[in-house]
């Protein structure tokens, strides 16, 4: 380190000082296939319900229950611990299913889920048949893979989305703030098998730049893992904003970071769009948005595969990655002792004033504070021209430069990294000379 002429200079290195060897990345389970027929056979069953209930699979209606009972008694069967959640919205009875598999850290928690409810109109099987039947054929599969996590995994299917986040906003509301901060990641699927698909993915860290920002700290690292599923299969992605439209809604709103996919719903395909992933420009993403076509035939199994799998390739990665190890320290020194940093160590220096010396900077100013009197370890820094003086240049680094060199360091192989802190003050009179 080496600090040349200055005309009321002041430099300090405001330390700790740290050499560290880089931590060791996170390791994973490996993340299953999902099977695209048992996802359809899922379908298959809410398509039923539907047609044996009026047609759909709405709020308040005996399809809905009926698909919650679906879903609850697979999970029941797997050994799950499993909810059925009620709650009441316009005069009608809704419910949430909630499964939580054992084991995990319990302080912890991943939660996965989407809404189970459809339209009046319809059946819902691709908003949200699509999103549900993935994310319980993934839950099916933690069961028979026996996966021991490290985080605790819980699934929710979410009742009442179509007429205002019901469902989730109950749960959101209902939780316990000490239960809440359990909760560490929401993941959504909400429509994942649109016919004319697009591929998008929550924008956690808002680099859209568009819409309402970047979701809670943590959402970026949620759409960081998704997106990498989707690069290693060669399928682009972009960005969907945070608007609000489904159930990560009332998880954002309290502070816990989101992400998840989306396969478009009545937006219209740009050409842009046409060319990146395929299908038809000038279409909606789903045609069948809202209606009574939203039935089994109305499901791009492409989409449908990918998206399961990407649904997987989240839960295992982020469920049982262990936390990287902590950096090994090699060296470092806050100064607040001696530890053998010598002055001048080539016998080159030729600064006469104001040479590295260990010690507490007195504050000094002169149009402005030069030194701050302040340390950043304690007591102590290493630092030119500690001591403040009578008046502007006292003791200031001036007419040559000054050296120090700290202690041998015996390095490890490998890719190091360095941080320090440092403060660096100058007068109008300083020139580009002066430096550290």
């Amino acid at each position: 380190m080496r600090s040349p002429k200055a005309m009321g200079m002041a430099v300090i290195l405001a330390i700790p000082l740290a050499l560290t060897a880089p931590t060791t990345a996170a390791s994973a389970a490996v993340p299953p296939d999902i099977s695209l027929t048992a996802v359809k056979a899922h379908l298959t069953q809410l398509q039923s319900i539907a047609t044996a209930n009026g047609g759909n699979r709405a709020h308040g209606r005996p399809g809905h229950l009926a698909s919650a009972n679906y879903v609850k008694g697979l999970l029941d069967g797997a050994g799950f611990t499993t909810t059925l959640q009620p709650f009441t919205y316009s005069g009608a009875t809704g419910y949430n299913v909630i499964a939580d598999w054992p084991g995990g850290d319990p302080n912890d928690i991943l939660m996965v889920g989407g809404h189970l409810d459809s339209v009046t109109a319809g059946p819902g099987i691709n908003d949200n048949g699509s999103g549900s039947a993935a994310i319980l054929e993934t839950a099916l599969e933690v069961s028979r893979q026996a996966l021991a996590p490290t985080k605790h995994l819980r699934f929710a299917w979410w009742g009442a989305e179509e007429l205002g986040l019901r469902g989730s906003q109950y749960y959101v509301n209902n939780l316990p703030s000490s239960e809440r901060t359990k909760i560490k990641g929401y993941l959504n699927f909400d429509m994942v098998g649109s016919p004319n698909p697009g591929y998008f993915l929550y924008d956690g860290d808002n680099s859209d730049g568009t819409g309402s920002g970047p979701g809670p700290a943590g959402s970026a690292q949620l759409e960081a893992t998704l997106q990498a599923y989707f690069a290693s299969i060669g399928v682009p992605t972009r960005g969907t904003d945070f608007d609000g439209r489904s159930d990560y809604g009332p998880f954002i709103s309290v502070g816990i970071p989101a992400g998840g996919t989306f396969t478009g719903a009545e937006g219209i395909k740009s050409s842009a769009q046409a060319t990146l992933w395929g299908g038809t420009a000038g279409q909606a993403f789903d045609a069948c948005y809202h209606r009574a076509c939203d039935t089994t035939a109305n499901i791009n199994d492409t989409a449908l595969n990918r998206n399961a799998d990407a649904i997987a390739n989240a839960v295992w990665t982020i469920a049982t990655g262990t936390p990287p190890t902590p950096p090994t320290t090699v060296y470092s020194d806050t100064f607040e002792t001696a530890t053998g940093w010598t002055t001048n160590p080539g016998a080159t220096d030729t600064a006469t004033l104001g040479q590295w010396e260990r010690g507490d900077p007195e504050a000094t100013t002169s149009g402005g504070a030069k030194q701050l009197g302040t340390t950043v370890s304690g007591s102590n820094d290493l630092v030119t021209g500690r001591l403040a003086g009578a008046a502007a240049g006292d003791y200031d680094l001036d007419g040559g430069t000054t050296s120090v060199r700290s202690p041998a360091i015996t390095l490890p192989s490998g890719t190091l990294n360095l941080s320090f802190s440092w403060y660096l003050a100058h007068g109008s009179n300083a020139s580009s000379a002066d430096f550290l």
